[in-house]
C-alpha cells in the first residue's frame, strides 16, 4: 500500500515546480524583510502585515487597471504600507495603546480599506497582461532566466539599500531603540519617532511585496495577506536556525542575515511544495505553516535543553 503511494508520486512534477516556488519564495522574502525589521529589529509584535499586504497588491491592480506601468504602481503600493504601518504606530505611541492590539486594529480595518479601494473582494489584471514587473508566465520560456536574475540583483540590491540605511545614526537610532528603549531615551533617542519610523518602513516593504505579489498572480484578493506574518515569520526563523552559525561574529553579519531571510522563504516554499507534491490536502496548509514556525522557534531553546541533561 505504501509502495504504491510513493510510486504514483511525479518526481518531475516536483521539479517542475521549483522554478516557480523559488520565485514566490524572492517575493514572500521582500514581506519577511519587513517582518524581520520589527520582529528581530525593533522587537516589535506588528500583525499589521497581514492586511497590508493586501492593501499594496489593491493599491497595485487598481492602478493597473487605470492604465499607470506596473513598475511606476509599485511605489504606491510600498507607500500605502507605509501609511498603514503609520496608522499601527500612531496608535501605539500616541493613544498608548499595546504594541499588538495596534497592529491588530489597523489590520482588521484595512480589510474595509482594501475593500473600498477594489470595489469588491478581488479583481484582476490577467497574466497576458505586458510589462509585468513579475508573472506566473515569465517562469517557462525563453525569458525565464532572465526574470530569475533580476529578480535575484532586485533582492540583493533591497538588502544593500536596508544595510546601508541601517548603518546611518537614524538606522542605529531604530536599532537602538529595539535593543533597549530606557537607554535610548537616556542617549537622546526620539524613540516614538523610531518606532513609527520603523513599522512604516517594515509595512512599506510588506505593501511592495503585495504590489509584486499581485502582478505574479495576476490578481489581488482582500484575504490574501491571511497568515502572511506566520510565512514572514517561518522565513525569519528559518534563517536564523540553519543560518546564523555561517555569518555570527562576521564584519557583515546584519548583511548576510538579511539575505539569510530572502533564502530562509525559499526554503518554506520548498517545504510547501513538497508537501503538495506529497499529495496531502491543501485545507491543512495553514496547519502545516504553524507546525513549521513551532519547529524552529523550538529548536534554539531544545539546543540549550538538552546538553545539560546530558551533562546531568
Amino acid at each position: 500500500m505504501l509502495l504504491n503511494y510513493f510510486l504514483s508520486l511525479d518526481f518531475s512534477a516536483l521539479l517542475r515546480a521549483m522554478p516557480g516556488t523559488a520565485a514566490q519564495g524572492m517575493i514572500w522574502g521582500i514581506m519577511a524583510i519587513g517582518v524581520y525589521i520589527t520582529y528581530r529589529i525593533l522587537d516589535f509584535p506588528d500583525l499589521t502585515v497581514d492586511g497590508s499586504l493586501a492593501t499594496g497588491a489593491a493599491v497595485a491592480v487598481m492602478m493597473i487597471q487605470a492604465g499607470y506601468h506596473p513598475a511606476v504602481v509599485l511605489i504606491f503600493s510600498f507607500l500605502a504600507g507605509m501609511a498603514a504601518g503609520f496608522v499601527t504606530g500612531i496608535l501605539h505611541t500616541a493613544l498608548g495603546i499595546p504594541g499588538i492590539l495596534a497592529s491588530i486594529l489597523t489590520q482588521v480595518s484595512l480589510y474595509s480599506v482594501n475593500l473600498r479601494i477594489m470595489g469588491k473582494s478581488n479583481q484582476g489584471i490577467g497574466l497576458g497582461k505586458t510589462n509585468l514587473v513579475a508573472s506566473a508566465r515569465y517562469i517557462t520560456g525563453e525569458g525565464s532566466a532572465f526574470f530569475f536574475i533580476k529578480l535575484i540583483v532586485a533582492c540583493l540590491l533591497l538588502v544593500a539599500i536596508i544595510y546601508c540605511f541601517f548603518g546611518t545614526e537614524l538606522g542605529a537610532s531604530i536599532r537602538a531603540t529595539g535593543c533597549n528603549q530606557q537607554m535610548a531615551r537616556a542617549q537622546g533617542i526620539n524613540t516614538n519617532y523610531t518606532k513609527v519610523l520603523a513599522l512604516m518602513i517594515s509595512n512599506g516593504l510588506v505593501g511592495l511585496s503585495g504590489g509584486i505579489l499581485s502582478q505574479y498572480q495576476g490578481a489581488a484578493d482582500v484575504n490574501m495577506g491571511r497568515g502572511a506574518i506566520v510565512i514572514g515569520l517561518a522565513a525569519v526563523i528559518i534563517s536564523e536556525v540553519i543560518f546564523e552559525k555561517f555569518y555570527a561574529g562576521k564584519k557583515i553579519a546584519f548583511a548576510y542575515s538579511l539575505m539569510a531571510v530572502f533564502v530562509g522563504a525559499i526554503l518554506y516554499y520548498v517545504a510547501y511544495a513538497l508537501v503538495l507534491w506529497l499529495k496531502m490536502p491543501s485545507d491543512y496548509m495553514k496547519l502545516f505553516s504553524a507546525i513549521v514556525v513551532t519547529i524552529f522557534l523550538s529548536i534554539p531553546y531544545l539546543k540549550t535543553r538538552f546538553p545539560k541533561k546530558r551533562r546531568a
